[in-house]
């Protein structure tokens, strides 16, 4: 992932030039608050007890550690990425916004969830698509192989995943939120490859843009192709979670297993894979 440095401060700039693409990141496409509790519900009921140890990979802000050690006092977290700049931002604008105890309960890691060497954990998650960096199944199966040693003999992987129709497809797609438009690009994708390059853009209600806030270039994984990587990575069994739809056909935020999925034109899904 590559993101531009926000510039604030001044109040007669335009607002992309004073807006925190973190901030508006965050805003627009993580609730940490849901993928805590998701994923603590599922590891009690597949484990039986309470994950207390977690490690983010490519933590970006670390906003899900942050959001992990709130919790209770039991509760630590390790958020591992290689970007020193979102690091520290996540530092200033995350972690110091935890109570001083909390914050003891955080370690940021700078380096490669490849190379990286850490203690055992309950559970380890890689999200926002993240690991889809990894463009070849080599490199899928040895990083799947270091999450499967960094687990305890009872720890649980959790990844999310995107796909359908509309995946394959060269489109760009606006959501509105308060004060500012998110607009995800897909700007190139290959077929023979798999490859995908996407951006993310921001526009405001002055008429200033963002562009190319964010941008990224995955392989485009199946959910198959996932499980049994997973499977050659010693994983024992995994899981997809599907979420389900509101009245007016569109995702409701809540997920429960299914081996068949539908065929949408555009789907997001966990996988929850059991050591």
């Amino acid at each position: 992932m590559s993101a531009k440095p926000a510039i604030t401060g001044n109040k007669h700039l335009k607002m992309a030039e004073r807006a925190d693409i973190h901030e508006l990141y965050e805003e627009s496409v993580q609730n940490v608050e849901h993928e805590v509790e998701f994923m603590q519900t599922i590891f009690k009921e597949i484990r039986y007890r309470t994950a207390y140890l977690f490690r983010e990979d490519f933590c970006g802000s670390a906003s899900v550690s942050c959001q992990w050690v709130r919790q209770g006092e039991k509760f630590k977290a390790i958020g591992v990425d290689i970007d020193p700049i979102v690091l520290e931002w996540g530092r200033q604008n995350r972690l110091n916004r935890l109570p001083p105890a909390d914050q003891t309960r955080v370690n940021l890691i700078e380096g490669d969830v490849m190379t990286t060497t850490m203690p055992p954990v309950d559970l380890i998650a890689a999200f926002n698509f993240s690991y889809f960096i990894f463009d070849t199944r080599n490199k899928l199966r040895t990083y799947f192989k270091r999450v499967h040693a960094a687990l305890k003999n009872d720890g649980v992987f959790f990844v999310d995943l995107f796909g359908g129709p509309e995946a394959q497809q060269e489109m760009t797609e606006e959501t509105k939120y308060k004060g500012f438009t998110y607009i995800w690009d897909q700007a190139e994708f290959h077929p023979v490859s798999n490859l995908i390059r996407c951006h993310i853009h921001f526009k405001f209600k002055d008429g200033s843009k963002l562009k190319k806030a964010f941008t990224y270039k995955w392989r485009l994984w199946s959910a198959p192709e996932i499980r049994e990587v997973l499977v050659e990575a010693g994983f024992k069994k995994s899981t997809l979670y599907w979420e389900g739809e509101d009245e007016d056909g569109e995702g409701n935020g809540e997920f429960t297993p299914d081996e068949k999925g539908e065929a949408d034109l555009a789907w997001i899904a966990y996988i929850v894979a059991e050591k």
